[in-house]
């Protein structure tokens, strides 16, 4: 092995050992609560769109072997968001997904359609949780154990890995709804109310995945 291969080998260590300890800060709360059996992340995505559901996922990861580069969904790349979605989905010991309508979320306001579909994600899981670690909130008629975190998608790998879940799963639905809703740019920008968003809502009117309680203010 020449020296150039060596430096290369060594750098990848370094780059992997820097990983591991990375995801060991992240795992504080995992590891703080370690006596519990199930511990699950929990968080959503999607509540601030004009248009499509809100979706929470839940994660139980296992306690054995460490998933590498977690994090904050939304300081992933689309590309690493896909690979880690696949990992936790094979890896994880269980994960549940809850949806909520826009005319749900309509019916009764974004905060509690969240709230509902959490409770749908927590009901979807194969084992029962006996722990939740929650992105900020406590989910209300729920009556397992609730840790809420600030800003939980950044310190905790169960709260990354539910991030993860619920943005890839989310992502997907909207660029279909942009197959069969054409001219708002729901592939790109996934139903958040950009620029271009808005003149296709003033152009074409809502269509049926819109939040009439959130474009009162644009049609």
């Amino acid at each position: 092995m020449n020296k150039r291969e060596e430096e290369k080998i060594r750098k990848q260590q370094e780059k992997l050992a820097k990983e591991i300890a990375r995801t060991e800060e992240m795992s504080i709360y995992e590891k703080k609560y370690a006596d519990f059996q199930a511990i699950c992340g929990i968080d959503e995505v999607g509540r601030g769109p004009f248009a499509g559901p809100v979706v929470a996922a839940t994660v139980i990861l296992p306690k054995d072997h460490p998933i590498l580069y977690l994090n904050d969904s939304k300081k992933l790349s689309e590309k690493k968001r896909e690979l880690l979605y696949d990992a936790i989905m094979e890896e994880a010991v269980a994960t549940g997904i809850g949806m909520v309508s826009p005319e749900r979320i309509d019916e009764i306001n974004i905060l509690q359609a969240t709230y509902e579909a959490m409770r749908i994600a927590i009901g979807k899981l194969r084992v029962a949780p006996d722990l939740l670690l929650n992105d900020a909130v406590t989910i209300p008629e729920v009556d397992i154990k609730q840790v809420p975190i600030i800003k939980g998608d950044a310190k905790s790998v169960s709260i990354a890995a539910a991030s993860i879940i619920a943005k890839v799963t989310r992502d997907r639905l909207m660029v279909q709804f942009d197959e069969e809703f054409p001219g708002y740019g729901f592939a790109s920008n996934k139903g958040y109310g950009t620029k271009a968003h808005i003149e296709g809502l003033k152009e074409l009117g809502p269509c049926p995945i819109h939040r009439m309680s959130f474009i009162k203010n644009y049609i």
